[in-house]
């Protein structure tokens, strides 16, 4: 008998603790705000001629593949502050 009450106590504390724990939980990831990025204007500085190919997310850049006004090249741009994190040019 005394086994029995021990059991429904610790389950009643367990069935608490976990419930308070869920509300935590929940708590804290609806007041984190959420990360939606701003809407960012970018100017790349490239010769006339040039052409959007191609526009790829790697990680947390973006991968934009540009053609003509000289030779193919991949310029990769910093999305959060829309600036230019480097460039892969393609030789022919």
């Amino acid at each position: 008998m005394r086994a029995l009450i021990f059991a429904t106590i610790a389950m009643g504390v367990l069935i608490l603790v976990g419930t308070a724990t869920l509300f935590v939980v929940i708590g804290k990831r609806l007041s984190r705000p959420t990360a939606t990025p701003a809407a960012v204007s970018l100017v790349l500085d490239e010769p006339a001629g040039t052409r959007i190919a191609a526009i790829t997310a790697i990680q947390d850049r973006l991968a934009v593949q540009l053609q003509g006004g000289g030779p193919d090249r991949v310029v990769f741009i910093d999305p959060r502050s829309g600036a230019k994190a480097g460039q892969v040019t393609l030789a022919r």
